[in-house]
């Protein structure tokens, strides 16, 4: 029987420099997508997955993210008073009990699988999950869960991975496929950023991942990878000769939140999603349009 997967890592390190001037003082986990955070759709896809331990690798000027998670028992109370029960069972999911969470620092920006190796202390001897809030995925079942499911079947490490147009391959980690059974395929090799035209498909790696506690002792070495940066790609390559590598086409719809646009598109996608919100968002898409057709 396979160890089950209890524990997941978010690195939360970066700057998110993209967004600047908000993220000068907001963490960028903190922005909202409709009205809750990024950080909270990672929590709670990694909640339904069956997650039992958050690991947050974390850096100077992130408090704002710690304090998400604590009570707020002021505004509780004054919920109550006023008798806002809807709002406190929203409040309820942000919440983390004591013990459920900790955070880890990552002094410096060496890369990905530096920031995962941070955790390695925490994690011990099992199989752990890697989500990066950057990537937020719409789906009927979420996408770790659909993961954690597949995985129960191939053991190894599992990547999420989507196709991509191939002239935006080489801004993704990409797999070289051994055997497409499907949903899930085996893995020969796994290229970072590949040169344009050199990558070997146009499955790209997504951000989820079920790792094998031998990738943190391969991070241990930090060896350097494209950028000089210490690539958890790279780490996950070497597990191929091992128990094995294995992609996962995902079913849902993946938003790149650490773009702009990619953060506008998943903001009218969830706020069209909502029975709160479509009809008045809807109307005012179709008179934007009905406008910019009349410009032309």
């Amino acid at each position: 029987m396979r160890t089950k997967v209890t524990k997941a890592i978010f690195p939360v390190a970066g700057l998110g420099t993209r967004f600047l001037p908000a993220t000068k003082s907001v963490p960028k986990e903190i922005m909202t997508l409709v009205d809750r955070p990024l950080i909270q759709y990672a929590i709670d896809e990694a909640r339904a997955a069956g997650i039992k331990e958050f690991i947050f690798v974390t850096s100077r000027g992130k408090s704002a993210l710690e304090d998400y998670f604590d009570h707020s028992h002021q505004l509780e109370s004054e919920l109550r008073k006023k008798g806002k029960t809807e709002l406190l069972e929203a409040l309820k999911e942000t919440n983390m009990d004591s013990g459920e969470i900790a955070y880890v620092r990552q002094h410096k920006a060496l890369g990905l699988g530096h920031a995962v190796w941070c955790a390695r202390r925490l994690i011990h001897n099992e199989p752990f999950a890697v989500i990066l809030p950057d990537d937020v995925i719409a789906a009927e079942k979420p996408c770790l869960q659909q993961m954690i499911e597949a995985y129960a079947e191939t053991g190894g490490s599992m990547v999420a991975a989507m196709e991509v147009p191939p002239e935006k391959a080489s801004a993704y980690g990409v797999l070289d496929v051994k055997e497409d059974m499907g949903s899930v395929v085996s893995v020969n090799n796994m290229v970072e950023k590949p040169a344009p035209g050199e990558a070997p498909s146009n499955l790209a790696v997504i951000g989820r991942y079920i790792l094998s506690p031998n990738v943190l002792k391969t991070l241990n070495k930090k060896e350097t990878g494209t950028g000089g940066e210490i690539q958890l790609t790279d780490a996950i390559a070497k597990e191929i000769e091992g128990d094995g590598v294995y992609g996962f086409r995902f079913r849902g719809q993946r938003f790149d939140c650490g773009s702009k646009a990619g953060f506008l598109q998943a903001t009218v996608s969830f706020g069209l999603s909502r029975d709160d919100l479509k009809d008045e968002l809807m109307a005012y898409l179709q008179e934007v349009i009905a406008v910019d057709k009349a410009a032309q």
